[in-house]
């Protein structure tokens, strides 16, 4: 039996607020992490997740229940919480490349760190999950906002592979630029999506 439409708000709203709180944790524990290690790249994953709270932040005004609106403000709605989305995507895009090109220019090299392995290991089984929840769920509502927010929880575990890629091979190998060039090629999907949502609005 398909759900109702106040079923499937309350499950985009339920499922932001989860966004909220597992990036709050993920941030504060990835800038511990980062500072131990001197990692820019697990401050910048730290900084990544504080970008998807943003994100979510955005999804729990646009689903927050309030007085009934005509279908002309709801639509309104909608799209102005697309735009702030794919916002967050451009700003998320320009710090990742921020930080990739200069750990490339400067050829700083972290130390191992177990402890940001364990953080990218559990976002890499998380986000998967969450996206396709919050991508069915935005389908289901025909909302693109969430459909958008839903593939910047994407992009998040793409970066949780690209962290584990350049610790792990730090860790293992001591090849400290696996991790910029990875995160380089994540601001090309980054871009590109964030780009698709403003097209989309124009057509």
């Amino acid at each position: 039996m398909k759900a109702s439409k106040s079923v499937l708000s309350r499950r985009a709203l339920w499922l932001s607020w989860f966004t909220v709180g597992y990036n709050t944790v993920e941030f504060v524990l990835s800038i511990v992490a980062g500072i131990m290690a001197g990692s820019a790249a697990l401050i910048g994953f730290g900084m990544d997740s504080l970008v998807e709270s943003l994100s979510a932040g955005i999804m729990i005004w646009r689903f927050t229940p309030r007085k009934r609106l005509s279908e002309a403000q709801e639509e309104a709605r909608e799209r102005r919480a697309e735009r702030l989305v794919g916002y967050s995507f451009l700003v998320l895009a320009g710090y990742v490349a921020y930080e990739s090109i200069g750990k490339l220019v400067t050829a700083e090299a972290p130390q191992p760190s177990l402890f940001g392995i364990g953080i990218a290991i559990a976002s890499i089984i998380i986000m998967p999950l969450l996206y396709r929840l919050k991508y069915t769920t935005g389908k289901s509502l025909g909302s693109r906002s969430l459909v958008a927010d839903s593939k910047e929880t994407l992009a998040c575990a793409f970066l949780s592979v690209a962290l584990l890629l350049g610790l792990g091979a730090n860790y293992l190998f001591g090849w400290w630029q696996a991790d910029p060039v990875v995160g380089l090629i994540i601001v090309l999907f980054l871009l590109k999506e964030g780009i698709e949502i403003f097209r989309g609005e124009e057509d």
